[in-house]
């Protein structure tokens, strides 16, 4: 996993983070909650391809 990526995640969760306080304090809670919840899928769509490798390198590790 490379520095890169760490900080995409920061960048991504700073920026759901600043939408959800302003959504929140103007009153739009249903849009905000939307906002938190892509924000999370994102992130997780990222990480699936270092998953991936996890797995991998896990599987040719014990040989299975």
């Amino acid at each position: 996993m490379s520095a890169e990526l760490i900080f995409k995640i920061i960048g991504i969760g700073l920026l759901v983070s600043v939408a959800y306080q302003i959504l929140s304090k103007s009153g739009r809670d249903e849009q905000a909650m939307l906002v938190t919840l892509a924000g999370i899928v994102v992130v997780l769509l990222m990480l699936v391809g270092e998953i991936s490798d996890l797995l991998t390198t896990i599987r040719d590790l014990f040989g299975l």
